[in-house]
């Protein structure tokens, strides 16, 4: 029996080879050359103003908040308004900045309910980590508007995004700072990486300097400068977070391929959803029609006290689903925000995500929404 993975990344490799053999060519595989190329095609594909190549999301995700904490002074001990039904990078890289996660409920989108957010406000909060699941924007202008009223800080914990399109725009559009992911599961496979973009050109040099160690100029344009490479300032206290140029060239070529690959995304999608709409005890997410979603995930909520026995059925099938994701509040480092919000709780038990990637074939999706069908005929309650 054919085995049903959850991910499975698909790249086009002789292309991907062509461009990396670039780099070795040349020589210069770190940052500079191949991030640049790739920086200047982010920003033509979604029409966003900045763009930095990084070595990953989490790390954008940590720069985005350090430099606002930077530049506007806030305070250890300050807030950050986030979401619990995350991965666990979005929240650490807040406690790692020394401010605070404050948690908020989700509503039917499994994004940040702007009412939530609205009722978690106080006087130290000083912005919204808000996260698009699964590719979904949620009620995401809603967000931005009560953050514009607040003065707050929106940052777009954009990973699953990648080509998701929101109110005509890509999504990250009018935000004050998107992080994408490219990590090999992503919608733009990479082995890892990511991208910060800042609407100022201010922040985007500040991310530079602060992903090269705080270092003034980075060593590629000081080799096109002409310059001695050693003679440079350290502005700040800085990580070494920056990409380079192989993962770049796979990013390059997988770019080319992302629209025609989020929409077969979607056909698998629409697929599942007429196969179990059949089925009562399935719910679906919320995706609102101002959204074209990037559909990194195929999420259903199904009876908490069978989804356990679900994924081991499916498991017993070679079908092998995820759950995204188990609710940051039963961490200990943030399991002060235990019981704080419902929604996100009763969702972390229920939800189930079920195989989805390139590489299925209609009969394939097929197989897995039977599996699931026949599950629940075989567990009525």
């Amino acid at each position: 029996m054919k085995k049903i993975q959850l991910f499975v990344p698909t790249y086009h490799i002789d292309e991907c080879l062509a461009e990396i053999r670039q780099c070795l060519e040349i020589g210069w595989t770190g940052m500079g050359f191949k991030t640049v190329e790739f920086e200047e095609a982010w920003k033509k594909y979604t029409g966003l103003p900045q763009a930095h190549f990084l070595n990953s999301s989490t790390i954008g995700l940590q720069l985005a908040v350090k430099i606002y904490k930077t530049k506007f002074g806030w305070l250890d001990g300050d807030e950050i308004i986030t979401t619990p039904l995350t991965f666990i990078s979005t929240n650490h890289v807040i406690l790692f900045e020394n401010l605070k996660p404050i948690f908020a409920d989700t509503d039917d989108t499994l994004c940040l309910s702007p009412e939530a957010i609205k009722s978690k406000i106080t006087p130290r909060t000083k912005a919204v980590m808000y996260v698009g699941m699964g590719g979904n924007a949620g009620r995401l202008k809603e967000v931005r508007e009560l953050c514009k009223k607040n003065n707050l800080i929106l940052i777009l914990d954009a990973a699953h995004m990648a080509g998701a399109k929101y109110l005509g725009q890509q999504a990250g559009s009018d935000i004050d700072c998107a992080v994408f992911s490219y990590h090999a599961v992503k919608n733009l496979p990479t082995a890892d990486s990511g991208m910060i973009c800042f609407q100022e050109k201010e922040l985007d040099e500040m991310a530079r300097k602060m992903s090269w160690l705080g270092i003034s100029k980075d060593t590629y344009a000081r080799s096109l400068k002409g310059e001695y490479k050693w003679l440079y300032d350290v502005e700040y206290l800085g990580v070494k977070g920056h990409g380079n140029s192989v993962m770049a060239a796979i990013a390059l070529v997988q770019l080319k391929y992302l629209d025609q690959d989020n929409e077969k995304r979607r056909q698998i999608c629409e697929q599942y959803n007429q196969l179990l709409s059949v089925c009562p005890e399935i719910k679906f997410v919320e995706y609102l029609p101002d959204c074209v979603s990037s559909r990194h995930l195929f999420q259903i909520r199904v009876p908490a006290d069978l989804r356990e026995k679900l994924i081991v059925y499916l498991n017993s099938q070679e079908i092998y689903p995820g759950v995204h994701y188990r609710i940051n509040t039963e961490y200990k480092m943030y399991s002060y925000g235990l019981l704080t919000c419902p929604n996100a709780e009763q969702a972390a038990r229920e939800v189930i995500s079920l195989p989805l990637h390139l590489q299925l074939t209609e009969e394939d999706v097929a197989r897995v929404a039977q599996s699931v069908i026949e599950f629940f005929e075989k567990n009525k309650i």
